[in-house]
């Protein structure tokens, strides 16, 4: 295969996390938002990953993958979710740290190293996030979650995800001992703003607002 650059890498992970994220093709200006770029600029890329045969481009339909587009994507995100499983766990990085640093270490092309490294972390499932990490053939393993949000009152489950991975948000999150792991039970939902009270492992109670609900998945008990 034409060997192809980390721009263009970084734009594949893009269209794909676009495209199943909405379940159906990226468009241009989706695009143009994740890469902080001109939709020029986007136009420009797409006809190279296109005349290179990584994706297929459909004017006023958008972009979808190739199956070669689709492999280098999952194999990007496999290596970026191993590294950041590594950062936390064998370098102690904190959660909030370790997506820039992964960012430049996705690029790095041994293949072995990454068996490797998967290897040595027994073969996790999900990162420090709790995202999916696909296996060498490109296969998630999905578990069966909801945000915070949907839930009803009296529910309880555990913290096993989010959907907002900003280091603010984060931050926000080790405040409020809210991290992955944390088992919780929705104990009253306010109809003044859609706040929640909830309760922390069998002690303390906290009020967080209907954002900090919608980005946080919970596997109910």
């Amino acid at each position: 295969m034409e060997s192809i650059s980390q721009t263009e890498e970084n734009y594949l992970k893009a269209i794909y996390k676009i495209a199943e994220r909405a379940e159906k093709p990226a468009s241009t200006n989706a695009i143009a938002a994740a890469m902080s770029t001109s939709a020029a600029s986007v136009t420009d890329m797409i006809k190279r990953l296109s005349e290179k045969d990584l994706v297929n481009y459909e004017r006023y339909r958008g972009v979808t993958m190739t199956k070669t587009g689709q492999k280098i994507a999952t194999t990007l995100i496999r290596k970026h979710r191993l590294w950041e499983v590594f950062l936390v766990e064998k370098l102690d990085f904190s959660w909030d740290e370790v997506h820039d640093i992964a960012e430049q270490l996705e690029h790095i092309q041994s293949r072995e190293l990454i068996t490797r490294l998967d290897e040595y972390l027994k073969f996790p499932r999900f990162d420090p996030h709790g995202d999916p990490i696909p296996d060498e053939d490109g296969v998630f393993t999905f578990r069966k979650q909801v945000l915070l949000a949907e839930m009803e009152e009296a529910e309880e489950g555990v913290i096993v995800g989010v959907h907002d991975h900003t280091s603010d948000f984060l931050q926000y999150l080790d405040r409020m001992k809210l991290t992955l792991g944390t088992e919780i039970k929705l104990v009253e939902r306010y109809a003044y703003d859609d706040s929640i009270k909830m309760l922390l492992g069998d002690s303390k109670e906290i009020v967080i607002s209907k954002k900090v609900s919608q980005h946080l998945f919970v596997q109910k008990k």
